[in-house]
């Protein structure tokens, strides 16, 4: 049965990383690509530094669609920064939807985030010169935007998730595959049952890791989780796999192999997420 792809164009938290030790796992801030398979159409999660190489392979692929989404998990610079460099944005006959979903924003103006980041100061063409059309939508039921697909319903779920300035988790169902993203997420003492709740049975979960459970006490308030949590929510939500994501900066590849080896033994189905690699759902 048909289903969806998940590709990472992004997995690095916080800041962009170009060292020799970096390239196995990718140094590119957060940027994830859907395609729903059935209909060939694809679905943007943010537009960390990753999204450069998605647009640039959109336009080699010759993938075309009339409408882009383009959905925000919230707007810390490490999840927006690519967006300018994003080359669907500079087609005058594409369409783009900045999309929010979940209840409680606290963001009024989805529009001046992105304006302001394009100021003349910072770079050298505005939002109102790239050259596509863009839709700014901010829901709080999330699953208002996409009811139907090709006459098949999708399901998409959020949940506002402890994170500074706010964050949101997203759960997305079709064709009987369930795919839940929480990119930027802090436990703290306990587990959120929320979280656990949106990452039911999912098929995949791809969970922020940014931390080792030897880091994590130090870093109190950054608003992140360790991979011992990742897999933690995983096994309390019967997920059948779980990818983590949102690596540090200090966190080079042969740490991060040595991690990945260290939770396979725990949880079979898990994988550190490497740029550049898909996973079928």
């Amino acid at each position: 049965m048909p289903g969806m792809k998940l590709k990472f164009y992004g997995v690095r938290g916080s800041v962009p990383v170009c060292d020799a030790g970096f390239q196995q796992f990718g140094g590119n801030t957060t940027c994830f690509q859907i395609t729903f398979t059935d209909i060939n159409q694809i679905a943007i999660i943010d537009a960390g530094t990753g999204i450069r190489k998605l647009g640039r392979d959109l336009q080699l692929m010759g993938h075309k669609q009339e409408q882009i989404v383009l959905a925000f998990t919230h707007f810390h610079w490490d999840h927006i920064q690519g967006f300018p460099f994003f080359a669907p944005a500079y087609e005058s006959d594409q369409k783009i939807t900045l999309l929010t979903m979940g209840e409680g924003q606290t963001v009024s103006n989805l529009r001046e985030i992105f304006e302001t980041q394009m100021q003349s100061v910072y770079f050298p063409v505005q939002l109102d010169h790239m050259g596509a059309s863009f839709r700014f939508v901010q829901l709080q039921k999330a699953t208002e935007q996409f009811k139907s697909l090709n006459e098949e319903p999708t399901v998409i779920t959020s949940q506002k998730l402890n994170h500074p300035g706010g964050c949101y988790g997203l759960r997305i169902e079709r064709n009987g595959k369930v795919l839940v993203i929480c990119t930027d997420v802090e436990h703290g003492d306990q587990i959120d049952p929320q979280v656990v709740r949106l990452a039911q049975r999912a098929d995949l979960l791809v969970h922020d890791a940014q931390y080792t459970a030897e880091e994590l006490p130090q870093r109190r308030g950054w608003g992140h989780s360790s991979y011992d949590q990742a897999m933690q929510v995983a096994e309390m939500a019967g997920a059948k796999r779980v990818a983590m994501t949102h690596h540090d900066p200090d966190h080079d590849d042969e740490f991060l192999l040595r991690l990945e080896k260290l939770c396979q033994e725990r949880f079979k189905e898990c994988v550190v997420a490497r740029e550049g690699t898909e996973l079928e759902l």
